[in-house]
């Protein structure tokens, strides 16, 4: 197997959309309770392997469905020039469904001390979950990323799975005013989903369904401003319901501008002029979560 072409296809540079939740929830969990540094790590490590998951099956089920052909325009993959063959990213998404699996179990016996607890166990099913998540966006017989649920999917897992989760495995406490950040988050990561459907919408038309396809482009651009707008909301939201409301609450306001160049390209430029604006978001959205996290420790 080429190696440099498996890690192509494993898109690192998605990572740090995929951490931003569960380093906010672990953040909000460190700054009132203690912290067991083995559980961090193994939350951390589990994300990212999920989320390589994640990007090998969506190549895989894009490449089998039709959707990255050959003379596809873009940013393009190892099945797509022919580094790898089928075969080969069917091992490795073996190996990394496992490797989720090992690690998540790892995770919540370091997080719960058993696995016989009724809450590990239902951390294993949401695990299990999590894995055929993000195995069947684009693969199987009924991809639910091909039929418009994948903004859905992404808000619960990147949003309110990482937050709360990351949260409550940290600490074992819970607090419902966590789905505000939690929200936030799902928030930007569907806004993220969502431009890169913008940016698709003509060559994805022929293989799938997407939210952006069904409200068209106009509105498609108003839901990606709405999505940032009421992450904002939520957040500030957050601040208000957790005192004591200090200045250092609002660090997160420093990414601001980033999000303002962001909405900005959104609503000028076209099809593959909205490639920058992917990365952008991503890291603004990370930065996002860290600052507000370190905010609640001042």
């Amino acid at each position: 197997m080429n190696v440099k072409a498996a890690i192509r296809s494993m898109r690192l540079r998605t990572l740090p959309l995929s951490l931003a939740g569960m380093v906010l929830g672990i953040l909000l969990a460190g700054a009132g309770h203690h912290v067991d540094a083995l559980t961090v790590v193994l939350l951390l490590l589990t994300t990212v392997s999920l989320q390589i998951l994640s990007n090998l099956s969506n190549e895989l089920g894009d490449t089998l469905s039709g959707t990255d052909r050959t003379d596809r325009q873009g940013i393009r993959y190892s099945l797509q020039d022919g580094e790898m063959t089928i075969p080969q990213m069917k091992r490795l998404i073996l190996f990394f469904a496992c490797l989720s699996a090992a690690i998540g179990s790892a995770m919540v016996m370091s997080a719960f001390g058993t696995v016989r607890d009724l809450r590990a166990g239902a951390f294993l099913l949401l695990g299990a979950g999590a894995i055929w998540a993000a195995m069947h966006y684009t693969l199987g017989k009924r991809p639910y990323g091909y039929r418009g649920l994948g903004d859905l999917s992404v808000f619960l897992f990147f949003g309110l799975a990482t937050v709360c989760g990351g949260y409550y495995l940290t600490c074992l406490e819970w607090s419902w005013s966590l789905l505000f950040p939690a929200a936030t988050i799902g928030c930007f990561s569907v806004a993220v989903l969502n431009v890169n459907n913008i940016r698709d919408m003509k060559t994805d038309a022929e293989t799938r369904v997407t939210v952006a396809m069904q409200l068209g482009e106009r509105n498609a651009r108003i839901y990606q401003t709405l999505l940032l707008v009421t992450g904002f909301a939520l957040m500030t939201a957050y601040v208000q319901l957790e005192p004591p409301v200090t200045v250092w609450r609002f660090l997160y306001a420093l990414t601001v501008p980033g999000f303002m160049k962001h909405i900005f390209g959104v609503w000028t430029l076209r099809d593959r002029e909205l490639d920058p604006m992917l990365p952008l978001l991503v890291i603004c959205t990370f930065v996002f979560a860290v600052l507000s996290g370190i905010g609640f420790y001042f």
